[in-house]
């Protein structure tokens, strides 16, 4: 039974860097889709905020 601390504390500990790994991960994809939005704002902007061709 000295085996059982072994494995849960193996078990916990993937399971944390696991979850840190996909925590960091999701804020750097919606900061990147935060910067992305902007950019297209910004383009947006600059061309008159106007989509279509123009009359």
């Amino acid at each position: 039974m000295q085996w059982v601390p072994i494995v849960f504390g193996s078990f916990k500990l993937i399971v944390l860097v696991v979850a840190m790994y996909f925590g960091i991960k999701s804020h750097y994809d919606g900061e990147k889709a935060e910067k992305a939005k902007e950019k297209e704002r910004e383009s947006s902007a600059d061309s008159g905020g106007s989509v279509g061709p123009q009359k």
